[in-house]
């Protein structure tokens, strides 16, 4: 048989539920449903709850073989063995789930996409909207990682389903970064202040529970950067080309003034206009254009999960404007520190928003 589960969670931690159903093999016949509100919870702890309500609805109809297909990565990941579960929240549901397991005679997990999770998706909705209407309010706990009060984006602007969550980390200082120098496709490393700085974003994040994935620019500036962290997390670095630093191409290694002076007409033009490209270089429309492919990557490989990304100022800078649905302005306009952390997410009704932006506390 088949068990399509997932849960959610309007603000994370927020109202909560799950839904969960079982399928004959061949998904003609529906042999039972499971939805319930939680009140407030997190994703992935909403996540795990349906998985188990699966798992017991496949018993109380006789199940021996189950295929569990969820659009949620970490608890498909945990549930394999492959990544481990860390967090005090998710081991009892981990265990719970493990030992449903064990009283069949197999059974496989899969990761699908949110639309091919639709029946499992909308019954873990109508239970969210259950829980939301029991607690009377839309606000949730503090985020994290923010001083600021979060509120569930479903509240205010129609958002629904988990989003996938991007926290944006620059990578530490580098030489060039010291002296203000254009630093695109180069690859210096991080200067002992830089190491430093990542060691302090690395402690800080260790402090989440819910990091699925580290994903890093393949530039050693923010794949050192990225493996403090993951070393931390208990997790691999994934390289993802398509988070590279723009391509400065001539202005590489070049201060501000030194490129203006080198092309003037053109340097200053740039500074106006994202479709337009340093010598022999790339520009901001072309790392744009890439950048959005890789978010679109990673939404459709993570689901509802939270993935951390170390990369450079134009790539996340893109993905704050994409998550803000702005124009190209922002780039010249949005500051961001080494080693700083922004929030953005993701919904899969096409909504996003950013819950942070340039957070520096840390270091």
């Amino acid at each position: 048989m088949v068990v399509e589960a997932d849960g959610g969670s309007r603000g994370n931690p927020g109202p909560a539920g799950y839904g969960a159903v079982v399928w004959s093999e061949d998904r003609a016949v529906l042999l039972a449903e499971r939805k319930e509100s939680i009140g407030t919870a997190t994703n992935n702890v909403a996540e795990y709850r349906g998985l188990i309500a699966g798992l017991e609805a496949a018993a109380d109809v006789g199940a021996t073989e189950v295929v569990v297909a969820m659009d949620s990565k970490l608890v498909v990941e945990q549930m394999t063995g492959r990544w481990r579960v860390k967090h005090a929240d998710m081991i009892p549901l981990n265990e719970k789930a493990r030992s449903l397991a064990a009283e069949f005679d197999h059974v496989s997990y899969g990761w699908i996409p949110r639309e091919r999770n639709s029946h499992a998706d909308r019954l873990a909705n109508e239970a969210m909207d259950a829980a939301a209407d029991q607690t009377g309010s839309g606000a949730t706990e503090n985020e994290k990682t923010s001083t600021a009060v979060r509120t569930s984006p479903a509240g205010w602007t129609g958002a629904r389903g988990a989003p996938t969550r991007f926290l944006l980390l620059r990578h530490g200082q580098t030489e060039l970064s010291v002296e203000r120098r254009y630093s695109g496709r180069g690859n210096p490393a991080l200067t002992e202040l830089g190491r430093a700085q990542a060691d302090a974003a690395a402690a800080y994040l260790a402090e989440r529970d819910d990091i699925a994935a580290v994903i890093s620019s393949p530039l050693q500036r923010a794949s050192v950067t990225a493996e403090a962290a993951a070393s931390r997390l208990g997790l691999d670095v994934t390289i993802e080309a398509d988070l590279i630093e723009t391509d400065f191409g001539a202005w590489e290694g070049l201060t501000f003034g030194e490129a203006a002076d080198r092309d003037p007409e053109l340097h200053q033009r740039w500074l106006r206009d994202t479709s337009l490209a340093p010598p022999d270089g790339e520009s901001f429309d072309e790392v744009a254009h890439r950048v959005r492919r890789a978010r679109n990557r990673l939404i459709a490989e993570y689901g509802d999960a939270t993935v951390l990304i170390v990369s450079h100022v134009t790539p996340i800078k893109t993905i704050l404007r994409l998550a803000l649905d702005a124009g190209n302005g922002i780039l010249y306009r949005l500051h961001l520190d080494l080693a700083s952390l922004s929030i953005a997410e993701f919904y899969p009704d096409g909504a996003s928003s950013v819950r942070l932006v340039n957070q520096t506390s840390y270091l």
